[in-house]
């Protein structure tokens, strides 16, 4: 097993900057004046390690990539803690002549095997479901 460690110290009101373990700085503010929610950053954090996944993969299997973008939808509970119930992944691929199967592999494969955030999620409950198109280009 190996460990992280971050840290994140309060600035004022509800503003907060965190330090990744790679020590990047990461403006963190519930009010969303500042910076993005600590809710909003679990999901870019989903889409982020999803897309890099999926860019990964079809490079590896020789599709002409020039460009991926991971759109999120996401619904929340009502009641407090307010988590994620469904999260919808839309990738846009665009590239030359990219494969509809290779794509729909890549995703598949981040979904059920290499995204880490995606599998925390999903074993909290979380219902993530996925589509994509593919641009030209």
């Amino acid at each position: 097993m190996s460990e992280s460690k971050a840290s994140v110290t309060w600035q004022e009101n509800k503003a907060f900057m965190g330090v990744s373990p790679s020590g990047h700085n990461v403006q963190i503010d519930a009010d969303k004046e500042k910076g993005s929610s600590p809710m909003e950053l679990i999901l870019l954090g989903l889409g982020g390690c999803a897309s890099y996944d999926v860019v990964a993969i079809l490079q590896k299997s020789r599709q002409a990539v020039t460009d991926v973008r991971c759109e999120l939808t996401a619904q929340r509970a009502e009641t407090v803690p307010a988590v994620y119930t469904d999260i919808h992944m839309h990738f846009v691929v665009t590239g030359q002549d990219i494969k509809d199967k290779q794509v729909e592999k890549a995703i598949h494969l981040s979904a059920e095997k290499y995204c880490s955030a995606s599998r925390m999620l999903v074993q909290g409950g979380v219902n993530i479901t996925h589509d994509f198109e593919v641009i030209a280009g």
